[in-house]
């Protein structure tokens, strides 16, 4: 039987404010244990909750992003359950009338474009965090997490495979850290998803029992988990047995995923609305001011360098991946407009590759785009050659000559000899010199030629213009 895999995510973004949602207490990561739990977060009796205007900002300014319904009233409410680290007994939350109704995300998966529905985003609280080690085989609750404002993104179950759902939550992950609503860490617990997923009977449309991955912190275990979990179901459905509705977590040590407890239905928390919290009223004029802030976005800045640069999707995809890297490559490109190619490829390749191997973002790249446009201008005049530029931004990186490619290929003398009769006059002493692979190559032993066009550059210390040292040497063989 031919199976198909059904995927939802429901992503947990964690919105960039200072303060928790409902109280003033910090955010800030990686503090001592309850050191940032006030009052409100740990439920002493008679505090109450006040609601921070920066959480909701951000939810609207995703809602507007997305094409999304804001919801004005929405309704925050009370989700109950018992765990220890949720000191009040419930989480304040939103169930039937969230913040953020509907929208859409565009993926792009190889050369194929794909609309994801979304169902709901809805502002709650987080929980605190339960540790294991260290305690004498007792766990400690640590409550400095508690309270930190959370954008739950839930989407439909359009997803058809872990190569989409990725995508999918990468798509998500630009979006959340282009608008400037969530930092994205996911090392820091600040973007992290959980996997809905079941398998049917392709050409059918009835979904099957889902189970819930939980807490997924990289896109690789994303991956790896809806894959094993689909090849679990499925041999379970194959053997007759039935899938039961549960959730899950990912070890990653063993590639596997292992019940957690079984899932819960909404009936099960008994939601109802939070008496201390009014509903939530957004006025128009508010999301039209929020709107008009929003920056171009990375669906329309992606179309646009397609359009207006000629760059392929992929290209266009991978420079707009994050926004810091877009207004690199912007910068770059106007001073070269008519090398946007020549521009993207530099800034994927080589300044991408240094930036991984030291570990540092592109905002703290020591070759500004100026200075990367100075050496892509002698590349694109012939001034140099690729592989003279390569050690030039070398020295750049290392703040050789104030980083001014100019000054570096004066002062290493990489200048490429582009002039035509000193070419032709080297190329001569050349065959004068090797007068076997001359005849070798009018033989019709091909290889030949590469040998006398290494040898070519061998004598000009690679400085001369290999296009043109191709050219003439062809026309004096032939």
């Amino acid at each position: 039987m031919q199976w198909e895999i059904v995927i939802g995510l429901e992503i947990h973004a964690q919105l960039s404010t200072r303060s928790k949602i409902f109280s003033g207490a910090s955010t800030a990561y990686g503090a001592q244990p309850n050191t940032q739990a006030c009052g409100i977060d740990i439920a002493l009796p008679g505090v109450l909750p006040v609601l921070n205007y920066g959480a909701v900002e951000r939810a609207v300014k995703f809602g507007v992003a997305v094409g999304a319904k804001i919801n004005s009233p929405s309704i925050f409410a009370r989700k109950n359950y018992f765990y220890p680290d949720l000191p009040k007994g419930y989480q304040i939350s939103q169930y039937e009338i969230p913040v953020v109704e509907g929208g859409s995300i565009k993926i792009q998966v190889g050369d194929a474009e794909k609309t994801v529905r979304l169902t709901r985003a809805h502002l709650e609280e987080d929980a605190g965090k339960s540790l294991h080690e260290d305690f004498h085989g007792m766990s400690g609750i640590d409550l400095n997490r508690a309270g930190t404002p959370l954008l739950e993104i839930v989407s439909e179950p359009d997803m058809r495979s872990s190569t989409e759902a990725v995508a999918y939550a990468k798509a998500l992950h630009t979006l959340v850290r282009w608008t400037g609503i969530c930092d994205g860490n996911m090392q820091e617990g600040s973007f992290r998803c959980d996997a809905n997923v079941s398998v049917r009977p392709r050409g059918t449309e009835t979904l099957g029992t889902r189970c819930e991955i939980k807490n997924l912190n990289s896109f690789r275990f994303l991956e790896k988990a809806i894959d094993f979990e689909a090849r679990r179901q499925i041999e379970i459905l194959e053997e007759g047995g039935h899938i039961r509705q549960e959730t899950r977590l990912y070890d990653a040590q063993r590639d596997e995923t292992r019940t957690m407890r079984s899932k819960e239905d909404a009936h099960d928390y008994r939601y109802f609305p939070d008496p201390d919290l009014l509903p939530l009223a957004i006025s128009e004029e508010w999301i039209e001011q929020i709107k008009a802030s929003l920056p171009e976005l990375p669906e329309v800045r992606r179309h646009r360098y397609i359009r207006d640069f000629g760059l392929t999707n992929y290209d266009a995809g991978v420079l707009t991946s994050a926004r810091e890297m877009a207004d690199y490559f912007e910068m770059t490109v106007k001073q070269l407009p008519m090398q946007a190619k020549l521009c993207a490829n530099w800034i994927m390749g080589d300044v991408s590759g240094r930036l991984n191997k030291e570990n540092i973002e592109i905002t703290q790249c020591p070759v500004s785009p100026g200075q990367l446009a100075g050496l892509l201008l002698r590349i694109s005049d012939g001034t140099i050659s690729g592989k003279s530029a390569k050690d030039v931004f070398e020295s750049m990186w290392q703040g050789e000559q104030g980083g001014d490619a100019d000054a570096i290929i004066a002062a290493k003398g990489l200048k490429q000899i582009s002039d035509d009769s000193e070419i032709e006059r080297l190329i001569d002493e050349v065959l004068a010199t090797f007068p076997q692979q001359v005849a070798d190559y009018r033989s019709g032993k091909e290889k030949a030629f590469n040998s006398l066009v290494g040898q070519v550059m061998k004598a000009t210390k690679g400085k001369a213009n290999p296009g043109q040292v191709n050219s003439i040497l062809k026309k004096k063989l032939e």
